[in-house]
């Protein structure tokens, strides 16, 4: 049987409200659901862990990328503040030459936070891998999640799925995202939904417990 013109174009704008209706219902959820949990530095509830999520300390010009600094500047404050005893830097390393935890920690170590108050997890390739690999490998229920406000929304709806009793710390100098990251952010929420809820995706990978060196 044909389609005849008009109804394939008919069925291409509806199939396109929908997607685009699904995209906004799932961003008011996410992000929803999660504001509250929002804090700045002066706000947020003590925790003893902080997970800091992995972000290039350049951006592709070579120039500092001021999430990357943003997000130190906020996991120092933290901990010099005894707000946090202990942070997890968690982040990608996909080679000898890009590795994302090994870059914090020196950072956080130029801002005199102790080598031993820091655990690097090399397995955080996504938002979700960090998370989950935070409670799951390094037994971390109650944390404070240290990233930009756009990126807290997200992390934060993942930690809700898993049970965990998450805050986060909004890292932000008030900059501008750019249309570009707000887009891209926007269908990353969409897709965290989908993760979770449909594909019910896992790290890629686990592994045994680690036990944290926490001061008492």
């Amino acid at each position: 049987m044909k389609i005849s013109l008009a109804k394939f174009l008919r069925l291409g704008v509806w199939l396109s409200i929908t997607l685009i209706l699904f995209v906004l219902g799932t961003n008011i959820w996410v992000v929803q659901s999660t504001k509250s949990s929002i804090y700045t530095i002066d706000t947020v509830p003590l925790n003893n862990v902080a997970l800091v999520l992995g972000t290039s300390k350049r951006t592709v010009e070579g120039k500092p990328n001021r999430f990357f600094v943003e997000r130190m500047n906020t996991a120092a404050s933290l901990h010099l503040d005894q707000k946090i005893k202990h942070i997890i830097v968690s982040g990608d390393n996909r080679t000898k030459y890009y590795n994302e935890p090994r870059d914090m920690l020196q950072a956080l170590g130029d801002l005199d936070i102790p080598e031993e108050d820091i655990s690097l997890d090399f397995a955080g390739l996504r938002t979700l891998d960090s998370v989950v690999r935070c409670t799951e490998v390094f037994g971390q229920n109650k944390v404070t999640i240290v990233t930009q406000e756009f990126h807290c929304y997200r992390s934060l709806f993942i930690a809700q799925y898993f049970e965990m009793q998450a805050v986060a710390v909004s890292a932000d100098n008030g900059g501008p995202i750019g249309n570009a990251l707000a887009l891209r952010e926007v269908l990353a929420r969409t897709m965290a939904v989908l993760d979770l809820y449909v594909l019910q995706r896992k790290p890629k990978y686990l592994g045994e417990e680690i036990i944290l060196p926490i001061k008492s």
